[in-house]
C-alpha cells in the first residue's frame, strides 16, 4: 500500500458521489484528528469521524479507503512523511487557504471525538491544539501576493507538524509507555 494520499479531486468526486456534506480537506482533517487522538482503526471509520452511524463504509479500493490507509501509514512513518490533503498548488491561494482552515476544523472535530475531554497532551501539544483552533476560526483573504504565499506555506508546515506532535502525545507516547511496563 502506498503512503501517498489520493488526489484531492478523486476524494472530492467520491465525497460528492456518496453525498457527504463535508469538503475533502475537512474530511481528511477529521480522519487525521481521529487518528491523532487515538481513535480506533475500524472499518466504520467514516461513520465515527462524521459522528453519523448511517454514514456508508469506504469501499475497498476507493479513494476514501486509500486516504485512510495512506494517512495511517504516514502517521507511522519514522521519516515524518505526513501530508495534508489540500488542493493543488496551482489552485488560487484563497481556495487553498480555505481548504487548510477546513482541514483544521475537521482535525479539531475528529481529535475531540477520539481524544475526549482531557487528552494526554504535553505543554507543546496544548499550545499546538490552541493554535489549530485559531486557524480553524480563520477566513481566507480574497487576494494574495508572494508574501501571502510564503505565509501559507509556513502555516501549512506548522499544521502538519502540529498534527504529528498531537499524534505523538496521544498515540505514540502511550504506546511507548506500554512497552516499557
Amino acid at each position: 500500500m502506498s503512503d501517498d494520499l489520493p488526489s484531492w479531486s478523486s476524494v472530492d468526486a467520491e465525497v460528492r458521489a456518496l453525498t457527504l456534506s463535508i469538503a475533502p480537506s475537512e474530511l481528511h482533517g477529521a480522519l487525521c484528528g481521529w487518528m491523532a487522538g487515538g481513535g480506533a482503526d475500524a472499518p466504520d471509520w467514516l461513520a465515527k469521524i462524521l459522528a453519523d452511524d448511517q454514514a456508508p463504509r469506504a469501499a475497498e479500493g476507493s479513494a476514501l479507503q486509500s486516504l485512510h490507509a495512506a494517512s495511517r501509514a504516514q502517521f507511522e512513518d519514522r521519516d515524518f512523511g505526513f501530508a495534508l490533503l489540500l488542493p493543488d498548488d496551482d489552485a488560487p491561494l484563497a481556495e487553498r487557504s480555505e481548504a487548510l482552515f477546513d482541514w483544521c476544523r475537521g482535525f479539531l472535530g475528529g481529535f475531540g471525538l477520539a481524544g475526549g475531554k482531557d487528552p494526554p497532551l504535553s505543554e507543546e501539544g496544548r499550545e499546538a491544539l490552541d493554535d489549530l483552533a485559531r486557524l480553524a476560526a480563520a477566513t481566507p483573504e480574497p487576494d494574495g501576493d508572494e508574501e501571502d504565499e510564503a505565509a501559507y506555506a509556513e502555516i501549512e508546515e506548522f499544521v502538519r507538524v502540529a498534527a504529528l506532535l498531537l499524534h505523538g502525545d496521544c498515540v505514540l507516547a502511550p504506546r511507548h509507555r506500554q512497552r516499557l511496563n
